[in-house]
């Protein structure tokens, strides 16, 4: 027998049982989105949206917008949040079906539950492209760690398949720069029907930020429909993996109207 075998013999299971109640998530002590307090804003204040690198926040009258999508969690806001009112948390588990979900208002009714479309299908099985269409590698390092032994991606049912051909949701990161606009679309014309599309990180979502300039979109919007949203810089191992189930009907879609926890 080969040392490695006994070795891992001796180790034992390396993988978590998470996603199952009990198990462990992989994120201890991990930062979040940063959860805003309305009560506690001080009114004409706005510091946290003149330091927010990318517009996340915008100071309006009567409160503040918050758009959880062009979030790349540098947590500036709440180091200079006078009052507490924006502070550090950690909710990571961010993935919506549409976009307005990742944006909150003090002010504004909260938006009727839409019911989430049927994939009952492709619940137990799911094959996914990825293309990096401009990532600063963040995100690709997070993916990658789908498919060591603590995550172990495949034992939900979910891989990576090297063709487009083969796939059923195509998982984009990166801003979408003008070199990657065109194999990317090609990506996505080679996929069967039907076929999903998933914003894996702020930039796909909104650009982030480099977005926006000469040689870089604001994100998918606009080029191809998306079907799923996960913002972050990057999004962690375990958010990619709760937003892959969310998008199968295997979880709760947990943000509406940039409300966590509904």
């Amino acid at each position: 027998m080969a040392l490695w075998t006994l070795f891992g013999l001796a180790a034992g299971k390396a993988t978590t049982a998470w996603p199952r109640e009990g198990g462990n998530d992989g994120q201890d002590g991990v930062l979040g989105m940063p959860r805003h307090d309305p009560e506690a804003c001080r009114e004409g204040c706005g510091e946290c949206a003149e330091i927010c690198p990318t517009r996340a926040i915008e100071a309006r009258e009567g409160g503040l917008a918050i758009d959880y999508g062009r979030c790349v969690v540098c947590q500036l806001c709440t180091e200079v949040c006078p009052t507490g009112a924006m502070e550090p948390s950690r909710d990571w588990a961010f993935g919506v079906r549409e976009r307005g979900d990742l944006v909150r208002a003090d002010r504004g009714p909260r938006p009727p539950d839409r019911p989430a479309p049927e994939r009952r299908a492709f619940r137990r099985s799911l094959h996914i492209r990825h293309v990096d269409a401009g990532s600063c590698n963040g995100c690709e390092s997070e993916l990658q760690a789908l498919n060591n032994p603590f995550y172990n991606l495949h034992r939900l049912g979910i891989f990576f398949t090297a063709s487009p051909r083969f796939a059923d949701l195509l998982l984009v990161t990166g801003p979408v720069t003008v070199a990657m606009r065109e194999p990317l679309l090609a990506a996505y014309e080679a996929m069967p029907e039907p076929r999903w599309v998933m914003a894996a990180g702020t930039c796909a979502v909104s650009g982030g930020i480099s977005g926006g300039n000469d040689a870089c979109g604001t994100g998918l919007d606009g080029v191809l429909p998306v079907d799923l949203y996960l913002p972050g810089c990057p999004p962690n191992p375990a958010a990619i993996m709760e937003a892959l189930l969310m998008f199968l009907d295997r979880a709760p879609q947990r943000v509406e109207g940039g409300r966590i926890g509904v």
